[in-house]
């Protein structure tokens, strides 16, 4: 997926520009000031195959290291459609875990889908990541 990012609107689905929303946050995961602004971001970075960012704002205790090519593979080789949140508990600018319940759409091989999950956020040297599925 290409995007202007100059003009149009960020792959997470917030009404402001990329470079004015999560290309911030892919720049510097401090930038990232709740744990839904880290999994906005995430859903981004999915969007244009950014592996680095997606390793870098994984908790060091389940980052995917080996792999990595292989989901970034697929993320690219799928049309990413939208990000839709359907539940945030927690996981704002003072707290110290949050819980994100998302879908992710998106067209693989002509056919809609999406990635249901409920995910845990926690900080880690003081920057939100993704920790993983949560119950």
């Amino acid at each position: 997926m290409e995007i202007d990012k100059r003009t149009e609107f960020c792959p997470c689905g917030r009404l402001e520009v990329y470079t004015l929303c999560c290309a911030q946050k892919h720049q510097r995961l401090s930038n990232a000031i709740t744990a839904e602004d880290l999994m906005r971001s995430r859903y981004t970075a999915f969007t244009l195959g950014m592996g680095d960012f997606l390793l870098k704002s994984h908790h060091s205790t389940t980052r995917p290291t080996k792999n990595i090519a292989e989901i970034i593979k697929w993320a690219k080789s799928v049309e990413w459609l939208f990000l839709e949140v359907l539940n945030v508990k927690d996981g704002g600018r003072n707290d110290l875990v949050g819980y994100i319940e998302f879908k992710a759409h998106f067209t693989e091989n002509k056919k809609k889908s999406f990635i249901h999950e409920k995910s845990k956020f926690i900080r880690e040297n003081g920057d939100w990541v993704y920790l993983g599925f949560s119950e």
